[in-house]
């Protein structure tokens, strides 16, 4: 891990499009700034790891799980009679 010190309205560049500058500093909290292009996702930590945990169990959902998420019933597959 790379360990920077900035002060308030400093900044760091990562690449060649993110920008974190430091907007302000109280106490024990630092706000930070982000400008990066928007296809890049930017996230708490604590939020990414919500999103992956609910891709994941999303992942896991059988067809009728997903049916019934949506409130309908899984159609049953109709009985051919054998001539």
């Amino acid at each position: 891990m790379l360990v920077l010190s900035r002060q308030r309205d400093e900044s760091i560049i990562i690449g060649d499009n993110i920008i974190v500058t430091v907007v302000d500093i109280r106490g024990d909290k630092v706000r930070l700034g982000i400008d990066a292009p928007t296809e890049i996702p930017v996230h708490r930590r604590e939020v990414y790891e919500a999103i992956q945990r609910e891709n994941r169990a999303a992942a896991r959902l059988e067809p009728d799980d997903a049916l019934s998420l949506q409130g309908r019933k899984a159609a049953k597959p109709s009985a051919r009679k054998k001539t």
